[in-house]
């Protein structure tokens, strides 16, 4: 008997922290205002997308103690976008990034459940760490937490948020007029935590909400990570996407859930793409170098060979040789505030990878930084990028993606109208939402009936 065909998750990422975007092209809107937000999420949920997400960023970057304007920097909060993105759409997932390292779980419970109840049932929270004193500077409490202390922070404070959630039953509100009587348990919301991070009680003020608790998201790709996000997460993004990668990650991850009295389909895997189409292959595989050579100009390509050489190397000309000096192996940082300066453990070895690289192809620093950054995972005409995304989920590389256009508001527009109804025609993703909340777009179950299930097996 043949394995039946999975449905495709689709999703769309609102960029605008990082080179994925190309804010110069005449094409592009503002990162800021609420137009292209709007813009943004209703194209998605025209497609029948899952979700949007947004990313957060507490603090601007710098570079050699100066702010870096190379790339779109700042967004508005997320919680009050994602509230006004829930008077436009009727069906869109909302996502939000926040922070578990300098929150309070009482303030983002609230805030959550109040999304959710706007929302009819669509919020998500990705919950995320924070890993520089760099962004702590920016709070009361400052300072970092290891990468242990991180996660034992992040547990406790999902955890607690689920027990202010978990504080309302559901059906203690009986707004009775004839009686007078509104609530049915005056200790509605009555809850008491102590642990090692958080020591709280009171009352949370905040009904039971139409999912009852948010989505969770996570996306660390640590051992750390991929634990926390076994035991608690429902999707779990990563950064695999393609077939042979995709599928060790996605087979270590799953294989932990059933530790945890979880099944396979409980948590979702989840990639993020870019993309490049066009009528055909050829003029897609062309607007991907060009959009590529965009997204990283002379200044970008130097700025990012500092993340690895730890010096400034404005005097150097981008489309020259690398530098033949070696990297300063230190822990005070020319790049403050970006994740991918951890991504290179062991610079002078980067360097000499990088060097040879450079030799062997005739490649300048730009050249270079454009053929070892990241490029776009699906290239091609509409037909072609369907046949690719199907094929690694049909694989189980990903149980789908979440894509990540290099123009804002309008990059998704070709894909929601070329490549979808491909999707759809094929049978692997939906024609019209089937239910109302985040959940019944992912599959997931609800958390009083998943604990009622687990509590059974």
């Amino acid at each position: 008997m043949s394995k039946p065909l999975k449905q495709i998750h689709l999703a769309a990422h609102f960029p605008g922290v990082n080179n994925t975007t190309v804010w110069s092209d005449p094409a592009a809107g503002s990162h800021i205002e609420f137009s292209s937000f709007a813009h943004f999420a209703r194209t998605a949920e025209r497609a029948k997308f899952d979700f949007l997400f947004l990313a957060e960023g507490l603090r601007l970057r710098e570079q050699g103690g100066k702010l870096y304007d190379l790339d779109v920097v700042g967004r508005p909060d997320t919680f009050t976008v994602l509230a006004a993105l829930a008077a436009v759409t009727e069906h869109l997932g909302l996502t939000g990034t926040i922070n578990s390292t300098f929150n309070e779980p009482y303030e983002v419970a609230r805030q959550f459940a109040s999304l959710d109840h706007l929302s009819g049932g669509r919020s998500a929270w990705n919950v995320v760490t924070s890993w520089d004193a760099f962004t702590g500077e920016n709070f009361r409490r400052g300072g970092f937490l290891p990468q242990a202390e991180r996660y034992s922070r992040a547990r406790e404070f999902l955890s607690t948020a689920n027990e202010l959630f978990d504080s309302w039953q559901g059906d203690e509100i009986v707004a009775d007029q004839a009686s007078g009587v509104f609530l049915r348990d005056a200790k509605a919301g009555s809850f008491v935590h102590g642990g090692r991070h958080f020591d709280i009680h009171g009352q949370f003020n905040v009904p039971r909400s139409p999912q009852g608790r948010p989505v969770v998201f996570q996306a660390g790709d640590s051992e750390e990570g991929r634990e926390f996000a076994a035991a608690e997460a429902d999707a779990i993004f990563s950064r695999y996407g393609t077939l042979e990668a995709g599928r060790a990650f996605y087979t270590d991850v799953k294989s932990r859930l059933a530790k945890y009295g979880r099944r396979p389909g409980d948590l979702l895997i989840l990639p993020a793409a870019t993309f490049a189409l066009a009528d055909t292959d050829a003029e897609a595989e062309e607007l991907a170098r060009e959009v590529r050579r965009r997204q990283v100009s002379g200044a970008t390509a130097l700025k990012h060979l500092e993340f690895v050489w730890n010096r400034d190397l404005s005097a150097y000309d981008p489309d020259g040789p690398l530098p033949d000096i070696e990297p300063d192996v230190s822990d005070n940082h020319i790049s403050q505030g970006r994740a991918q300066v951890r991504m290179y453990r062991d610079p002078l070895a980067t360097a000499r990878e990088w060097r040879e690289l450079a030799a062997a192809n005739g490649w300048s620093i730009r050249d270079l930084v454009i053929h070892t950054g990241n490029r776009q995972n699906f290239v091609g005409a509409p037909a072609t990028v369907a046949k690719a995304i199907n094929d690694l989920v049909q694989a189980d590389a990903s149980d789908g993606f979440i894509l990540v256009p290099h123009i804002t508001p309008s990059g998704l527009d070709g894909f929601a109208d070329k490549v979808v109804p491909l999707l759809q025609e094929q049978g692997v993703f939906r024609t019209e939402y089937e239910g109302t909340t985040l959940r019944d777009h992912l599959g997931l179950a609800h958390p009083d009936q998943a604990r009622t299930e687990r509590v059974a097996s």
